[in-house]
This record gives C-alpha cells, sequence and structure tokens, in this order.
C-alpha cells in the first residue's frame, strides 16, 4: 500500500480550459479516493456576527477552501444608549463565553469588544476586506458559480471576483433607512439617523426630536436625556415596554464578574438558567397560553407603575397581543417619558418643516436636532442584484414577499445561502442559537457539494411552497397575527408574516438538524456516482487511521434514530420535569410523536 499514488489522488482540482469546470472535477474524482474533497471558493457578504462565526466554523472544519468576506462598513452601530436588547451572556456564541460582560444588558462597545475579540483570537480577519461593498452576482453556468462585482470604498475601484457559492451574511437589521415623511431633507437643523450616527455632533443643550419607539428609540431617548435641554418625542403608535420578568437590568458586582471569570461551571449554569428561560418564553407567542395572559396583566401592570400618568397610560399601553412587535427591556425608558423636560407628541407626523415637525394634532413643534430611530429596510431582498441561471433577480421576486426555504435558501437560486433570511427565529427565541444553526446546516451543504461531483444545488420550488403554506397556517395562532405594524410584517398592519419562524428556536434547531436533500433540485456533473472514484477509500490513504475502526467490544456506535440521538444531545431525564406550554389544547409534553 505505501506505493499508493496519494499525491495524484489528493491535488487540488484546477479549472479546465474549455471545459465546464464541474465536469472537470468529476473526471479528476474518478482517478482518487471516494468523497475526495474538492477545492471550494466561497464568496460571504458581511462580516457581522453571522459572517464572522461562518469564517470560523469554515476554518475549523474544512481544509481545502477559499474564502472572502467583503464587508461595506468600517465599524457598528454607535449611538447613545446603543445596547443588547437580549441578556448580555447569552449574546455570545455557545461555545465561546464572555467572561467580565458589565451588566445584563450592555453596550454596543462592549458587543463589538465581544466579535472582535472572537475575530482576532481566530485569526479570522484575513479572510475579510472592510469598506468593499458587493454590488452584483450573477450566476456563470460555464463555470457553476457566481461572478461576483464589489466596489472598494475607499478608492471607488470595481473588482470583480466569483464563487462555487454565495453566502449572504449581511444580516436583516443592517440596512437602515430614513423616515418616508414629507420635507425631511428640508429641515434646516442638525438631521440625524441612529443607524448612522455622528460622533462629532454634541447635543449638550439642545433642544432634540426624537422620532420613534422602537428599540432604537427605546434606547436612545434616556442615554441623551441627560445632555439636552428639552426632548420632544414623537409616538405614532403604542408599543410593550418593560424588562422581562427576572431579566431586569443589572450591573453585576466585581464579586460575581470574578466568579464568573474563575469558576466556568458558576458561568455555565447561569447561562444556562438565561437560555432556559428564554427557550420558555415560546408560549408567550401563541394566542390564549397562560404564559401570555400572566405576561399581558405583568406589563401592563409595570407600565402604569412607571408612567403614572392617565394621559400617557392612555396612549402607550397597546390594545393588541404582549409579543406583537418585538419586545424591548426599556432601561429608564418610561421613566424618562414623564420628565419635565420630555414632550410626548403622539400621532403622524404630517411633515417636516425647516423648523421641525407639523403633526396631526396641527401644531409645529420647533427643534434643534432632529434623531430618526426608524430602523432599517427589512425587506429581505438582497442589497445588490442577485441573478438566477434563468436570468431572474432575487431582488425583483421577493419585491412583494420573501419566499424562503426554512429562511437559509431560495427556489430556483442555486449554491446561494441566507443568514437570517425570511422567517427564521430572528424575534422568538435567542437568535445567535439559530445563527450557529444556520453556519451549521450551510456546512453540511458545503460538505455535500465538495465530496460528490455537483454541478449546483437549490430548494424546490414545491418545497419552498409547502413550507410557505405551513408557514401562513400556523401564523394565524400567534399574536404576531394581530392587527400591530411591525417589521415581522413588512413594516405592515395586515400582511404575511415574514421575519419570524412558525416556531421556537429549539423547534428551529432540531428542524434543521439534519439536510433533507430530498427538498433540493441537485444537478450533477457527469455520472452522480463519480465521487464513488478509483474504489479506494479515505481511510486507506491515511496511513495513521485504524483500518479496521468498526471492530469493537461492545456496541457503542451513533444512535439511528431520531428520538434516540435526541434524548442523549439533550440529555433527557437530567432535569427536573417543568410545567410545559399548552398549545391548540396539547401538553407538549404529553404529545405523541
Amino acid at each position: 500500500m505505501a506505493d499508493f499514488p496519494i499525491c495524484e489522488a489528493m491535488k487540488t482540482p484546477t479549472l479546465g480550459k474549455g471545459k465546464d469546470r464541474a465536469e472537470d472535477d468529476a473526471q479528476r474524482r474518478l482517478g482518487g479516493p471516494i468523497h475526495q474533497e474538492r477545492h471550494v471558493k466561497i464568496i460571504c457578504v458581511g462580516a457581522g456576527a453571522s459572517g464572522l462565526l461562518f469564517a470560523y466554523k469554515l476554518q475549523r472544519h474544512f481544509q481545502n477552501f477559499t474564502l472572502t468576506v467583503y464587508e461595506k462598513n468600517s465599524e457598528e452601530n454607535k449611538y447613545p444608549g446603543c445596547a443588547c436588547d437580549v441578556p448580555s451572556h447569552n449574546y455570545t456564541w455557545s461555545f465561546e463565553p464572555k467572561l467580565d460582560w458589565s451588566a445584563v444588558y450592555s453596550g454596543s462597545g462592549e458587543i463589538f469588544e465581544y466579535f472582535n475579540t472572537f475575530s482576532t483570537k481566530y485569526r479570522l480577519h484575513k479572510y475579510v476586506k472592510t469598506m468593499h461593498q458587493v454590488t452584483g452576482a450573477v450566476w456563470d453556468n460555464e463555470h457553476s458559480g457566481y461572478q461576483v462585482t464589489a466596489k472598494d470604498l475607499s478608492t471607488g475601484n470595481e473588482i470583480h471576483d466569483s464563487c462555487d457559492i454565495l453566502i449572504n451574511a449581511s444580516g436583516i437589521l443592517n440596512n437602515w433607512r430614513w423616515p418616508a415623511i414629507p420635507g425631511l431633507f428640508d429641515y434646516k437643523g442638525k438631521l440625524l439617523h441612529t443607524a448612522n450616527w455622528d460622533d462629532s455632533f454634541d447635543l449638550t443643550g439642545k433642544h432634540v426630536g426624537l422620532i420613534g419607539n422602537g428599540s432604537s428609540g427605546i434606547q436612545v431617548l434616556p442615554a441623551v436625556l441627560p445632555k439636552v435641554s428639552h426632548i420632544t418625542t414623537f409616538i405614532r403608535e403604542p408599543t410593550w415596554v418593560s424588562p422581562v420578568q427576572g431579566l431586569e437590568q443589572h450591573v453585576f458586582t466585581p464579586q460575581e464578574r470574578q466568579e464568573f471569570a474563575h469558576k466556568p461551571s458558576t458561568l455555565t449554569a447561569y447561562r444556562k438558567s438565561v437560555e432556559t428561560g428564554l427557550n420558555g418564553q415560546f408560549g408567550l407567542f401563541l394566542k390564549n397560553s397562560s404564559v401570555n395572559d400572566n405576561t399581558h396583566d405583568y406589563m401592563v401592570e409595570q407600565m402604569k407603575l412607571k408612567l403614572n400618568d392617565e394621559r400617557l397610560i392612555s396612549k402607550l399601553i397597546p390594545e393588541w397581543s404582549v409579543g406583537c412587535r418585538r419586545l424591548t427591556p426599556g432601561v429608564n425608558y418610561l421613566e424618562s417619558l414623564t420628565k419635565p423636560n420630555v414632550t410626548v407628541v403622539y400621532g403622524e407626523i404630517d411633515k417636516v418643516t425647516e423648523r421641525g415637525c407639523l403633526c396631526s394634532d396641527g401644531k409645529e413643534y420647533p427643534i434643534d436636532v432632529l434623531i430618526c430611530a426608524t430602523g432599517f429596510d427589512t425587506t429581505f431582498k438582497p442589497r445588490f442584484p442577485l441573478i438566477a441561471p434563468n436570468g431572474k433577480n432575487l431582488q425583483d421576486e421577493w419585491a412583494k414577499e420573501p419566499r424562503s426555504y426554512m429562511g437559509i435558501a431560495a427556489a430556483e437560486f442555486p449554491n446561494y445561502l441566507i443568514f437570517l433570511g425570511p422567517n427564521c427565529p430572528i424575534g422568538n427565541g435567542p437568535v445567535l442559537s439559530a445563527i450557529e444553526l444556520q453556519a451549521d446546516y450551510m456546512c453540511k451543504l458545503i460538505d455535500h457539494w465538495q465530496t460528490h461531483n455537483i454541478k449546483k444545488f437549490s430548494p424546490k420550488k414545491e418545497a419552498v411552497d409547502d413550507f410557505i403554506a405551513y408557514k401562513d397556517d400556523f401564523m394565524k395562532r400567534t399574536v404576531w397575527n394581530d392587527p400591530c405594524r411591525s417589521w415581522y410584517k413588512g413594516g405592515q398592519i395586515d400582511a404575511p408574516i415574514t421575519a419570524l419562524w412558525p416556531g421556537s428556536t429549539l423547534h428551529y434547531i432540531e428542524a434543521l438538524s439534519d439536510v433533507r436533500m430530498e427538498d433540493f433540485d441537485v444537478e450533477y456533473a457527469s455520472n452522480r456516482f463519480s465521487y464513488l472514484g478509483n474504489g479506494f477509500s479515505q481511510t486507506e490513504l491515511d496511513t495513521t487511521a485504524d483500518w479496521a475502526y468498526y471492530i469493537r467490544e461492545h456496541d457503542d456506535g451513533e444512535w439511528l434514530s431520531r428520538g434516540r440521538r435526541r434524548r442523549d444531545l439533550t440529555k433527557s431525564g437530567t432535569v427536573d420535569r417543568r410545567e410545559a406550554v399548552s398549545f391548540s389544547g396539547v401538553d407538549a409534553t404529553q404529545a405523541k410523536l
């Protein structure tokens, strides 16, 4: 066996001249062992949390690859009060805790430090090109991949690149937008947006106008209030604002931080308890569930207590269900609305004048500075033309309603994968857990592409149609279907729910634990069995491997049923029985599978 020609079998394939690359690779496979790992070239759009995790996963699990991550920004959101609305110790990767968070809800500086430290620790910066904005991607049938163009924002130069697989990790809350209010740019004062903050501008002593009471507005108001002379906050609609019971803001004491740093078991237990609590909240989003009723009563009580003003109470406490819009902890927000130097204007802004805002009450409110906390473009359309083999542009296909395969891919757009795509658990559970799952799922697909002679793969249209039909039916039974205006529904009151998964985060984790290749259209280059190669196994190429690894003293193999794997993975039986959520009269712990 020492004379076996390993070198030729394991060489990295190169692009054939005048031939389809996938077919060239298929022919090359016949000279190598089964599952030979051909080289894969990947472009990832976005170096935020998702993009960095993808780079980490690819680096950890793969060898024969090239990765380029294009990132249009140079830094993260930095508006005053910008903070995580998930408990900090659970706004980390499951395998990479941060020991020294300052508080339950930490600011953007600490969040940036965490992800930057993660990138530095695992040397991920080498894959990233910052200040590079992807401007287009077109499927190239000859080479079975994408031709990608990007703009170097520092020089203005256009870059041409190509890849076998294209990953979109640009995120849903990244492409900020100005509000569509007439006359906005006629305003003569200082105009700011929370997602494009100007650090050089001093708010001290200014009369500030604040548009919006979503997550950004809720964070900004108490942060800038001590500096300004007055704030006039313009609120169009009510929203639920209150800490989730048991997860109120708390600054960690030096003793707590020391224990977290030096007693890993203490921190792990704390993180598990918080994650368990977050996962246990899914019943909140189901209509007529006990947890939703109890949370509603608690939030009404808390909002009334903190507002202590009948006019504000009548305007700001919603009639629709708790959870219809994203819940925000709102540290000191409600209390700030009652301060003497805060004016709450409830209703529509008809237009922005040179001096301020003219509102539906007929009054003009002059201000020195206008802050727009009006969020992002949440349409899910890619921010660059993405052209499929049939000439369709995904921007057009998803203009009215984004229709994804389980939040991760699009029908008819091959070799294209999406982080936090339509209908994944963005607002109904621990989102970083979902991102980790999506990265793992992508790696499984990439592995399948790399070890088989696949030309292209994409979810079947009928699979997407079936998923959307299931999702739409499920959503009728949730609070998200209530008549509230939400980015979950593309900023509409009555529209399909396109941002959320039809289930819990744990449900999503189980749903995507295995790749259902039967849901994919797969096109092979040449014979689909070319991956079988020259008859030798990969094991025989490894002279340090145990060539009789399957001979054992007892059966310690992988569980072959999903149920046994799940019970083993989740350590079933190790936790005291807890109360389960009742949904449609079915006790989740007693339902027969």
